[in-house]
């Protein structure tokens, strides 16, 4: 079934939810390299297979696709739960809610195959919601590692370190991503004995109000950037010595896998995903210490110690963290991850 895959539809994702344009524009030039055309709208017939990006309303136009018997692989990462958690507005709640009725639905009606974006996500939503209906596989998120890599422009600084912290937003319960950030600083600050040789980057959209409530009690100099367009990414990455990974129970972060594939050491707690993604000296993942689930308090010690190894022996682990996504991640891999989803109906 894969090889007889000359056009695919790509089906947009509901708005708003972040990291959806970039994997269809890297998947769309995967594609493109094989001789496979890419189209973005249900209606722009003929194409021999669906790809739908998590959720979205257009549910319509996928159950007639199945009844033409074309097949549809839905790629699922995680779901909305920190709603659940924190006030983050009666909008934003039921938004979540409805993202994650959606996911369900096509999850247990509509799609053909299944692609998890890590085991992590898949035996999260087996627990959640049971097995799927339909045949299933593991896919990592890819990246071009001739676009991410090691060597261009991204002068790191000559002097003291720089943390790098990239989210899509840091709004939306997220925002405790910050006050771990600061916390984090703040132990390597009291280790090194010194804030001024010490850099915080985030990278990301942050509320303006809280950005000056962080700036007011920084305890280092931090750089706001906002939300940068994907092409600054890899130049972002190589100024940097650590990447620190924020998201707790990340289904397959994308900000983890570009800065692997530019050589920048990954630090973070071991939920989600990460223990899968961040392996050997490629980064260090500290205990979470508590129950993630509940938002516990973390082991903020057990981080400053794993931000300080990989400070430590800089070569060593940015030369782990550029094998490791050579080995795992490389986009041309994704891409064939998932028209090797569409042979296990047939299997």
């Amino acid at each position: 079934m894969a090889g007889a895959v000359k056009r695919l539809c790509m089906v947009p994702r509901l708005a708003g939810v972040g990291g959806m344009v970039s994997f269809q524009r890297k998947m769309a030039a995967a594609l493109e390299q094989r001789g496979i055309q890419a189209v973005f709208e249900l209606t722009d017939l003929p194409y021999d297979a669906v790809l739908v990006t998590g959720g979205t309303r257009h549910l319509g136009g996928l159950w007639q696709a199945r009844q033409r018997g074309i097949p549809v692989i839905q790629r699922l990462d995680g779901m909305n739960w920190l709603h659940r958690l924190r006030r983050t507005g009666v909008r934003h709640y039921l938004r979540a809610e409805y993202g994650n009725m959606l996911l369900k639905l096509i999850r247990n009606r509509l799609a053909s195959v299944i692609v998890y974006q890590s085991r992590f996500s898949k035996q999260w939503w087996q627990r959640a919601h049971g097995a799927a209906p339909v045949p299933d596989c593991v896919v990592y998120n890819g990246v071009d590692l001739q676009a991410f890599h090691p060597h261009g422009k991204g002068d790191r600084p000559a002097e003291g370190w720089r943390v790098l912290l990239v989210e899509g937003s840091l709004m939306g319960g997220y925002e405790a991503g910050l006050e771990t950030a600061f916390a984090l600083m703040e132990g390597l600050a009291r280790k090194i004995g010194s804030t001024a040789q010490l850099e915080l980057m985030v990278v990301g959209r942050v509320d303006e109000r809280v950005k000056a409530r962080w700036q007011a009690q920084a305890p280092v100099t931090v750089l706001w950037t906002g939300k940068l367009p994907g092409e600054r990414i890899p130049e972002i990455d190589r100024s940097a010595h650590v990447l620190f990974s924020s998201d707790i129970n990340a289904a397959c972060p994308n900000s983890v896998i570009e800065a692997l594939a530019c050589g920048l050491p990954v630090v973070a707690f071991d939920t989600g995903a990460l223990p899968e993604l961040v392996t050997g000296d490629s980064g260090r993942l500290a205990p979470y210490g508590g129950d993630p689930w509940r938002l516990e308090p973390p082991d903020l010690p057990a981080l400053v110690e794993a931000a300080s190894q990989v400070l430590a022996s800089q070569p060593r682990f940015r030369s782990a963290a550029r094998q490791r996504a050579e080995a795992a991640f490389d986009l041309q891999q994704m891409a064939q991850g998932y028209l090797d989803a569409l042979d296990l109906m047939i299997e």
